[in-house]
């Protein structure tokens, strides 16, 4: 077979179904393969006529062509693509910080993969390696558990890691701590209910610590019986309606709950529900997350607000900056926001228990209702 002349009519890809290649488009233009392919590929450098390069893109545009992604591997040159570790793919959390990531990409030219792990160390441990294998030109981790040093540029969202030229984006704890229980203490909580994330969760540890050393610098009691901690790995406001519902069982008295996450906290609303308690005038909630849905609910939530999105859009910047080799710090931190809405209030005069439980029992037909309803299905 002949080689393809520079006065041939490039094919007709309507007419025929093979894919038009490099070479074909060299010569319907009368350009030699690689200043097309400097153009199309915006390599730095080249002085190349701005209406060449509008000839180029505009041919590359009508006849439909695509750069051949695994030759450009083969060649070591970088494929334009981003692997995002996550634990699962759901609303809430990491939904948001994947929605900045994505966000950034698409505006640098990017294209991305992602992988979910549901927290299994095998396959955190295998997805790097197979990300690579598929080209990607760096890693992106969002509240992800690594302890193994990473074979490409990596940026890790809430991962806390200590791992050699890794950067880390993570939120300032001690000052959300501080907002969340200053809010509490001045509206006269002294009863707090203290909950504890999922051991999987990478923001459990630094987020508990930081709680506990804000409530000791407030003077603020923390009563072993009052403390919980979240068991099941899930998405759901079910996480934390079974621990709450054993604590209002075993007559605990309290007036706030400071909730490990917005849907923890939306559990909890249900089962104090359930069990005749009304937000915030008995209890006050406070969440942590500012998800899309808290300020819908009902009550709307009071919640620590982490600018989920800023987070993934700063580690994808980061994570590009990391790729073209500049200097960048271990460490990026973002500043959490107290959002005051209906699910905190002053605290009553007298700690809630049995009473309180049992002077609102009585009215059934409002709890069927409750039951009954939407806003606050667990499912």
């Amino acid at each position: 077979m002949r080689e393809p002349q520079a006065n041939d009519p490039i094919p007709n890809v309507n007419a025929h179904p093979r894919r038009v290649i490099l070479k074909d488009l060299a010569a319907h233009l009368h350009l030699s393969p690689s200043t097309i392919s400097y153009v199309l590929n915006d390599t730095p450098g080249r002085s190349i006529p701005q209406a060449t390069r509008e000839r180029i893109r505009a041919a590359a545009i009508e006849f439909n062509y695509k750069p051949n992604m695994i030759a450009r591997s083969l060649l070591g040159k970088p494929m334009r693509s981003i692997g995002i570790l996550l634990p699962v793919l759901g609303e809430g959390y990491h939904s948001q910080v994947l929605s900045g990531i994505g966000d950034l990409l698409m505006e640098e030219g990017y294209f991305y993969f992602t992988v979910h792990h549901r927290h299994l160390e095998s396959l955190i441990e295998e997805y790097p390696a197979l990300l690579q294998a598929r080209g990607v030109d760096g890693i992106l981790a969002i509240d992800t558990k690594l302890t193994n040093p990473l074979p490409l540029p990596a940026v890790l969202i809430a991962g806390h890691s200590t791992l050699p030229d890794v950067t880390n984006v993570v939120l300032d704890h001690e000052h959300a701590a501080r907002l969340a229980l200053r809010h509490l203490y001045d509206l006269g909580h002294r009863k707090i209910v203290y909950m504890k994330g999922q051991t999987v969760s990478t923001d459990t540890e630094p987020r508990w610590s930081a709680t506990m050393k804000v409530a000791r610098e407030l003077g603020l009691a923390v009563d072993k019986h009052l403390t919980i901690q979240l068991a099941k790995d899930s998405t759901s406001p079910e996480i934390s309606y079974p621990g709450i519902h054993d604590l209002l069982e075993s007559k605990q008295k309290f007036t706030a709950i400071l909730c490990f996450n917005d849907i923890a906290a939306m559990g909890s609303i249900r089962a104090l529900h359930d069990h005749g308690y009304q937000i915030p005038h008995d209890i006050s909630i406070v969440g942590f997350d500012d998800i899309q849905s808290a300020s819908y609910r009902l009550p709307s939530l009071t919640t620590i607000r982490q600018p989920l999105k800023l987070m993934g859009s700063t580690a994808a910047a980061a994570l590009l900056r990391r790729m073209a080799d500049e200097d960048l710090p271990s460490t990026i931190q973002v500043e959490p926001q107290l959002v005051v809405r209906e699910s905190s209030g002053t605290a009553p005069r007298a700690a809630i228990g049995r009473q309180a439980f049992l002077r609102k029992k009585g009215d059934g037909e409002g709890r069927r209702r409750l039951q009954g309803g939407t806003t606050f299905n667990l499912c």
